[in-house]
């Protein structure tokens, strides 16, 4: 593209400067007019950058150009992207104003060769086993007898009318409702990862008991959107539980090591899932004769209660019971009303022994007995002849009135008490010449 020629432009115009946006106009006007669809360029990833969007570069021994990836095609990629890979990238070119960058613009990658895709779906599984896809604790119990299942897969597919027989011999009563979906191609990874996450959501509210996931065989191209992350993502939230049958039996994707259940046709998926008519029979028999026994063995039991309690004193006797708890309620009742005047005299007796035992220590007691009281003339309690001198005034006080008295001598000494004698100790005689005590007749 010629930007300007001398010999149109008048030397004004050729003289006169261009902004920096329509330079960069000119640019982009003149890649797009070159590149007007879509490129696929080969080259190695280098400092990828993951930040919801893919930032990255592509090179080769010669050179570089700056890579985006936005997150709604990068979540679409099948494998582990990494620095170093050599990869196919599909976009467009354009230039990036803000920047000044010519930039590719990518919408998808793909590994180059057969055995780089290998390589990078081995790397992707190695990734999901570290999360936990494949850990059967995260595996959901399948229903014992569902009612509506919903069979994601193409409505073309020979696999669709494999489970419809399959699920109308074995149990008529299910109900199959088909999501129809691509299963093959490179918008059947988003249809199929659209489908569960709906069901996920809304299964409930359509009474969805389970999903089957199945599709008949193919190459592994064909088979390989069900090895897609987005695919691998939504069987693993599915709030349902998922069946997934791929291929043949020898064909495994990622979306059945996902599953809750991997089994190796469709029609042994609908086997799996939808239970056969004769057990389900015979189950109920069993279960109508265990009710049967249970309600006989209870019948039998209330029975054998309601005969032993016809038996007991009270229904055959009743007024015998009646009378001995009416002879208990008036012995209750006389010793009811009897406390009272019981405890009343209780008190009354132990007050009188207080009152005779105060009475036997009272001084006046004492007095009685020939006892005195001795003051001096302020009163005061005499105790000892000691306390009083020649000439002291004194009142004692008898049982029956009082004496006052003059001391006219001193008081006599307190008499001293005998000293004990020593007792003497006597050695018995020995014999002469020996130790042996002597004895007398």
């Amino acid at each position: 593209m010629t930007l300007y020629s001398e010999t149109d432009t008048p030397k004004a115009r050729r003289d006169e400067p261009w902004t920096v946006g329509r330079l960069a106009g000119e640019i982009k006007g003149a890649l797009s007019d070159r590149f007007a669809g879509k490129v696929r360029v080969v080259g190695e990833v280098s400092n990828l950058s993951d930040r919801n969007h893919w930032f990255f570069s592509l090179k080769d021994e010669q050179a570089a150009i700056r890579a985006v990836m936005f997150a709604s095609a990068a979540r679409r990629v099948g494998f582990a992207v990494r620095d170093g890979m050599e990869v196919v990238a599909i976009g467009r070119i354009d230039f990036y104003d803000a920047q000044g960058s010519v930039q590719l613009y990518v919408d998808k990658l793909e590994p180059v060769g057969e055995g780089a895709r290998e390589l990078a779906l081995r790397a992707m599984i190695e990734e999901l086993r570290g999360l936990g896809y494949f850990d059967p604790a995260h595996k959901k119990p399948l229903p014992g007898v569902p009612r509506k299942i919903a069979v994601v897969t193409s409505r073309s597919a020979a696999a669709l009318q494999d489970v419809i027989d399959t699920a109308g011999r074995r149990w008529a009563g299910c109900e199959l409702v088909l999501v129809d979906v691509r299963v093959q191609g490179d918008d059947a990874a988003p249809g199929i990862s659209a489908a569960l996450n709906y069901l996920s959501e809304h299964g409930d509210r359509h009474g969805i008991d389970a999903v089957l996931l199945t599709r008949g065989g193919g190459s592994v191209e064909d088979l390989w959107a069900f090895n897609e992350r987005v695919v691998a993502d939504a069987v693993f939230g599915c709030r349902l539980p998922v069946v997934a049958a791929i291929g043949h039996e020898t064909d495994t994707t990622v979306a059945e090591l996902v599953a809750d259940v991997r089994c190796a046709t469709p029609t042994q998926a609908a086997m799996t899932l939808v239970p056969e008519r004769a057990v389900l029979e015979q189950q109920v028999d069993q279960l109508a004769r265990r009710l049967t026994l249970g309600l006989r063995q209870r019948g039998d039991h209330f029975r054998g209660r309601v005969e032993a309690a016809a038996r007991h004193e009270l229904f055959r006797r009743p007024e015998r019971l009646v009378a001995a708890a009416e002879h208990r309620l008036d012995q209750l009742a006389h010793r009811l009303h009897a406390a009272p005047a019981r405890r009343v005299e209780a008190a009354q007796r132990r007050i009188e022994a207080l009152g005779r035992t105060l009475d036997a220590v009272s001084p006046g007691s004492v007095l009685r007995r020939g006892y005195s009281i001795t003051r001096a003339a302020d009163g005061e309690l005499l105790r000892s002849a000691a306390d009083v001198a020649p000439g002291s005034r004194l009142t004692t006080t008898l049982a029956e009135g009082e004496v006052a008295s003059v001391v006219e001598g001193a008081p006599p000494a307190p008499p001293t008490p005998p000293v004990p004698k020593r007792s003497r100790r006597v050695r018995p005689k020995t014999k002469p010449g020996t130790d042996e005590p002597m004895l007398f007749a």
